[in-house]
């Protein structure tokens, strides 16, 4: 184990994976010569070359369609965006043709992409640079998306992303390149894609989230800790496929739950989770699922506002003491 930035994390993922398969190359802008926009592939392109780390010009529709042209021919591509806000002038390559190639060629072609970068709420960055796209991305089938919240995590995730014979969106956030935590060193080190982990074992509440907002939960489950409860965290992880099973799990146990995500609150995450525990333990619920997002509206720009657009550290808290009958 080794104290690891998540960039750092990140950066050792694809260079192990790039220094045992040939045909991984990592792709977007300034990804090469500036070493990358928050600088995840320092010193890849003095390692592995211009052939495999390759700046594009700003046409993220034009350098999609290259990445599943690419995976449709035996390569490997990371497809790096600088902020997922971006992706949406190429979601036609990665909705239309990477998500649904394998099933329209009934199988004849894989597409082992991995579209990765910065996703949701940087700070005041306004509307258009602001958005969480997991719940976007989630509703196509085909794709799988993964949303680590720690350095290993992230290392662990993007080297099984890589090696999946599948499409992967791979969200991380722009406000935790900077993390630190122990991450393994070991180069042959994965993390199986659609199991959540549960960071926390408790028997009152469960609190599900993921991505940079889980360390909002962990907060809360240490206040409640203070004031005498004893929450249960679980970090999905993986947002398709969704692992549901550790969830009803930890309900059984818990009869409770409240959703941290920082999705807007329509057809979101936390409305997907909502939904499939009622329909799978709807009797050992003891009290209405609440959850905690984004408000519905755009990002705004003021720091005050902002501040009251994300979902709330003092409003999950509020909620697990309504769930739990306590308040």
């Amino acid at each position: 184990m080794a104290e690891l930035q998540f960039r750092e994390a990140l950066r050792q993922a694809m260079t192990e994976e790039m220094e045992r398969d040939e045909s991984i190359f990592l792709i977007g802008e300034e990804v090469a010569e500036y070493n990358g926009a928050y600088k995840v592939s320092e010193g890849m392109l003095e390692q592995f070359g211009p052939s495999r780390i390759i700046d594009t010009p700003i046409s993220e529709n034009g350098f999609c369609g290259l990445g599943v042209g690419a995976a449709m021919n035996g390569l490997r591509p990371i497809v790096e965006f600088m902020t997922w806000n971006f992706s949406f002038v190429g979601m036609d390559q990665i909705l239309n043709n990477a998500a649904k190639m394998r099933y329209m060629s009934g199988g004849q072609f894989n597409v082992p992409i991995v579209f990765r970068g910065a996703n949701g709420a940087a700070g005041q960055l306004a509307a258009t640079h602001n958005t969480s796209v997991e719940s976007i991305y989630s509703t196509i089938p085909g794709l799988k998306v993964l949303a680590p919240s720690n350095p290993d995590d992230a290392k662990g995730l993007l080297k099984s992303a890589i090696r999946d014979n599948n499409p992967i969106v791979f969200l991380e956030s722009e406000v935790m390149y900077g993390m630190k935590g122990e991450v393994s060193d070991d180069p042959d080190y994965t993390i199986p894609i659609g199991k959540a982990r549960i960071a926390r074992e408790g028997k009152d509440v469960t609190i599900v989230s993921h991505g940079k907002v889980y360390w909002s939960a962990m907060k809360v489950a240490d206040r409640l800790v203070e004031a005498g409860y004893d929450p249960e965290v679980i970090d999905l992880r993986t947002i398709r496929p969704l692992d549901i099973d550790t969830v009803t799990a930890s309900i059984r146990k818990t009869n409770r739950c409240v959703i941290l995500d920082e999705s807007n609150p329509f057809a979101s995450i936390s409305s997907e989770v909502t939904y499939q525990i009622q329909e799978r333990v709807f009797d050992h619920l003891d009290a209405p699922i609440l959850r905690i997002t984004t408000k519905d509206t755009p990002a705004p720009f003021a720091r005050n506002l902002m501040d009251h657009y994300m979902p709330s550290e003092e409003d999950a808290y509020q909620a697990c003491l309504r769930v739990m009958y306590a308040k």
